[in-house]
């Protein structure tokens, strides 16, 4: 566990920062010491990784927790998106590092202003977010917020863990057996009802994210037992192999 204050000093996002990402719940501490102190652990930090890098990309924070908090969010789409985005603001900083030194080297001979064109860059950042705003899933998935209240989008999430919960009771069991495929078929219901129509192929794709190791998978583990994660994956691949 890190204090808020070594996560601050550790990622250069300043501990006001970090309260106000608490206050809208986009990043929530893992816990508190008794004096009141905030507490981050590793799954914690790695969010706060996906949070900076979406800020690279200059989404605003109010996208950034919608993007993350969805069910199908991809953690190495966005890798892809940031490297891509580093790319161009490399290139870009090395114009205008040209541009300086000309200038330092000759003076200003002509009115050249095309070192500061960012328009490759904004074009690509707006791609990236399109990308995320117009898949029929995320549009589903952002109709059916509307209008929710937050004690209703809590009980909702609380919903989900509760079936991750059942996984968990079930892990010694077989996952093929009649009971926790049934038990895939709920959580496929559950997630068609409340955020988007949860396809065979998108089931297929939550259960690689669930055993697919880091936050997803350590956060399943962590509040529904050591295992749960790897059998419902193991489950979910069995159900959706014999539909």
């Amino acid at each position: 566990m890190m204090t808020v204050n070594e996560v601050s000093k550790l990622t250069g996002v300043n501990i006001r920062a970090l309260q106000y990402y608490d206050k809208i719940g986009l990043l929530h501490p893992t816990d508190y010491t008794e004096s009141g102190y905030r507490l981050y652990d590793d799954t914690a930090l790695e969010t706060l990784q996906q949070i900076l890098l979406f800020r690279e990309l200059e989404f605003p924070l109010k996208k950034i927790k919608e993007i993350i908090s969805a069910p199908n969010f991809e953690r190495n789409k966005a890798l892809d998106q940031q490297i891509t985005m580093l790319q161009l603001k490399k290139e870009h900083l090395e114009n205008l590092i040209m541009f300086a030194r000309g200038i330092q080297l000759i003076g200003v001979k002509t009115m050249d202003f095309s070192a500061f064109d960012t328009s490759k860059l904004d074009e690509y950042a707006e791609q990236a977010k399109k990308q995320w705003e117009t898949t029929a899933a995320y549009q589903e998935f952002q109709n059916k917020r509307k209008g929710r209240t937050e004690e209703t989008e809590n009980a909702i999430a609380a919903g989900l863990i509760l079936i991750l919960e059942e996984f968990g009771k079930l892990r010694e069991a077989s996952p093929s057996a009649q009971e926790v495929q049934r038990l895939v078929k709920k959580l496929q219901g559950y997630i068609t009802e409340h955020y988007y129509e949860c396809t065979t192929e998108i089931l297929a794709g939550l259960g690689k994210m669930y055993a697919g190791g880091g936050a997803f998978t350590e956060s399943i583990n962590n509040a529904c037992g050591d295992g749960t994660a790897e059998f419902a994956a193991a489950a979910i691949n069995i159900y959706c192999n014999n539909i």
